[in-house]
């Protein structure tokens, strides 16, 4: 466990505004260790990429154990701090959240992606619910006695497209990462959102670092860490890449 304590606490510590951390999202043991290789602070996997990988789709479809056996694995492959894409905790209920968060961390996990979705929909929960998710899990960390990193997702971005957000989906982000932060989040995730003048905004209006995607149309690294970004992730985007490589590979390799 001490270890585990060690490698969260030097997980959180890699977030700065202004200097973010990169994590270049993996799926399994393997694409972990290249991960390591090529240089990796941090291992954070993907939840798509995790469950396409093993011929499920996204969203928790990916049996939980399979899920966690996964992160084991991975935990075990590479002496790095592992974040864990946890979706929604496979629970709604707060007394689920903090079981299952438990659980997950006897993996050797030191942080999470926890999204603000309900899983299966295109809604959300209500500030207040989400509210108490997070402090659900922020309890169920706590009983572990594992200070792990709480990367609290809202989906409000990732649901529209990116030419209608607005000031108005900004104020309600806002709102939530305040929400979030009060109940023991440690970063806040707004995957979609590419407006420079809406991610600086977000970056200024919260303390907590802001953890912004590399999708395509997004602005660089560079662009991002001026903007107060502390950590940037890649979700299923390299897996895709993989993917297509391979399927390209073999497609001159049996045709």
């Amino acid at each position: 466990m001490t270890d585990q304590i060690t490698r969260a606490e030097t997980f959180a510590a890699l977030h700065k505004k202004g200097d973010p951390v990169i994590l270049y999202n993996i799926w399994d043991a393997g694409s972990a260790g290249a991960l390591r290789d090529a240089g990796a602070k941090a291992i954070a996997t993907g939840s798509a990429p995790v469950a396409m990988a093993q011929g499920y789709g996204d969203g928790e479809n990916i049996p939980m154990e399979a899920a966690l056996d996964n992160a084991r694995r991975i935990v075990s492959a590479v002496n790095l701090p592992v974040t864990l894409d946890f979706e929604g905790a496979y629970a709604s209920d707060v007394l689920g959240v903090a079981a299952n968060v438990e659980r997950a961390l006897e993996t050797g996990v030191i942080g999470f992606n926890f999204e603000d979705q309900i899983v299966g929909t295109k809604e959300l929960y209500d500030i207040e619910t989400q509210e108490a998710r997070v402090r659900a899990m922020r309890e169920g960390c706590d009983a572990a006695g594992i200070p792990a990193f709480i990367n609290a997702r809202t989906d409000i971005f990732l649901k529209a497209r990116p030419d209608t957000h607005s000031d108005d989906m900004l104020d309600d982000a806002i709102a939530r990462a305040k929400a979030y932060a009060e109940a023991g989040a440690s970063g806040f995730f707004a995957p979609g959102l590419k407006d420079e003048v809406l991610i600086a905004r977000l970056c200024e209006s919260t303390e907590l670092p802001v953890n912004i995607i590399a999708l395509p149309g997004t602005p660089d690294t560079a662009t991002l860490a001026s903007l107060g970004v502390a950590r940037i992730s890649y979700g299923p985007v390299p897996y895709k890449q993989m993917l297509g490589w391979l399927q390209e590979q073999a497609t001159k390799a049996l045709n």
